[in-house]
């Protein structure tokens, strides 16, 4: 590799940025013949596409670009222009954001009743129907093809990427005339005056949820399983015990692809030398895919919520319907899309020590550094998954217990020393 085909992209990009288009196409098809490595011919193909003014020419070297880099941001995101996916006016400065306001918006909301005895309409945790709680009329959802996850970088050029939900909401209820307030995190609520059920629409600045995975356990089989998991691990509450809370709680998932340069040193015994050891230096390229690192949104059961994170079947879900949530409550993410990916990265960048260790199964990789800078986000979705939450005593403490809504399965919060307690009072051992 020589540093020549580096310094004609230099004089190339100092031409582009003074607007001197001609100087620098000439430097640019010059550095692209004489290009000796990868993230030359990337840089090289990107500024062309901007100092080229026909748009086929724009879009052939953009995805020249792609082809070398297919997470190439700023590449992507010129040619999601081109394709009138992504508009200018849309793109926002990351670091002059304008300042949330935090007074109460007035929200829209659906209201769900029933067109037949204008009774409260609820969803019946069935995976397919609304029901009147007062006729019993039925009105099934129809079941719509699952929508692809969508494109971070694009997302994260707009306002939508930034910001959470952080203002009261404000609602009118359509059927009474009354008026009542959600708070920030809350997406469902009841008019406190006719009981109606309201879902919030979104306002066009915070993201909404993109799917759903609809709850199929009702209070009765909640109930079940929970007293089921009870007397399977042979506990006493010490009180009664409330009936499990039904909910829907926000999780993110990124996709995430890239490559990790890494480096270290195995360490070998050399048996004919008095058991000496001898460290070899290693490094190379891991070619890496994560598919749906899930990341909670609701930070006050993330811990428990990432504990039943293995039951929750991702490619099951179906694309948000505002009537799965009639009737039940449920959240908004407390964070913001760039807040949540930061945690999606550390989780990918955790895994990565595991997967290039499995390279070698039987010699242990010490002192091994890595680069995370070339991994990207490619997709992410927001997904409504559904919980029951209640609290089990036993003896002086509380410990929070979920159960999944689709399958059923339960994750306590209480450490292993308390089974040990509870078995040792009640068998002696």
């Amino acid at each position: 590799m020589t540093d020549y085909d580096n310094q004609l992209l230099r004089r190339a990009i100092i031409h582009a940025k003074a607007g001197e288009y001609d100087a620098a196409r000439r430097y640019l098809t010059r550095a692209l013949e004489l290009a000796d490595d990868r993230d030359t011919r990337v840089w090289a193909n990107y500024w062309m596409s901007k100092v080229v003014e026909d748009p086929a020419q724009k879009r052939a070297f953009l995805e020249e670009t792609l082809a070398y880099e297919p997470t190439h941001p700023e590449a992507r995101r010129e040619l999601a222009i081109l394709d009138g996916v992504l508009k200018p006016q849309e793109i926002v400065n990351a670091d002059a954001l304008p300042a949330q306001s935090l007074q109460p918006q007035t929200a829209q909301a659906d209201r769900f009743t029933c067109p037949k005895c204008g009774g409260r309409m609820v969803y019946a945790p069935d995976g397919r129907s609304l029901y009147c709680e007062f006729c019993t009329r039925n009105q099934t959802l129809s079941q719509r093809a699952v929508e692809q996850e969508r494109d971070f970088i694009l997302t994260m050029a707009t306002v939508q990427g930034h910001y959470a939900s952080v203002a009261v909401k404000t609602l009118f209820c359509e059927g009474c005339g009354a008026q009542f307030v959600l708070p920030p995190q809350e997406m469902t609520g009841e008019c406190a005056y006719c009981g109606s059920n309201h879902v919030v629409r979104g306002d066009g600045q915070l993201l909404q949820p993109d799917s759903i995975l609809p709850m199929r356990l009702n209070q009765r089989q909640a109930v079940q399983v929970l007293v089921s998991w009870v007397e399977s691990q042979g506990l006493r509450p010490a009180r009664k015990v409330q009936p499990p809370r039904g909910m829907y709680l926000p999780l993110w998932t990124f996709d995430i692809a890239g490559v990790i340069p890494w480096s270290g040193y195995i360490v070998r015994t050399q048996r004919n030398a008095g058991l000496a050891e001898q460290r070899e230096f290693v490094q190379g390229e891991k070619d890496i895919f994560f598919d749906d690192i899930l990341v909670p949104g609701a930070p006050k059961l993330a811990g428990l919520v990432l504990k039943l994170a293995d039951s929750f079947e991702t490619n099951q879900a179906v694309p948000y319907d505002a009537r799965y949530l009639a009737g039940w409550p449920a959240e908004l993410p407390q964070m913001s899309l760039a807040q949540a990916s930061l945690e999606a990265r550390q989780q990918a960048a955790h895994r990565a020590r595991s997967l290039i260790q499995r390279d070698f199964p039987d010699q242990a990789i010490s002192n091994l550094s890595y680069s995370t800078a070339r991994l990207s986000i490619a997709t992410f979705k927001l997904l409504l998954v559904p919980l029951w939450l209640t609290i089990l005593p036993i003896e002086e403490s509380e410990y929070r217990l979920l159960i999944d809504g689709v399958k059923g399965n339960v994750y306590c919060e209480m450490p292993p020393r308390g089974l040990r307690g509870v078995f040792r009072q009640m068998f002696g051992f």
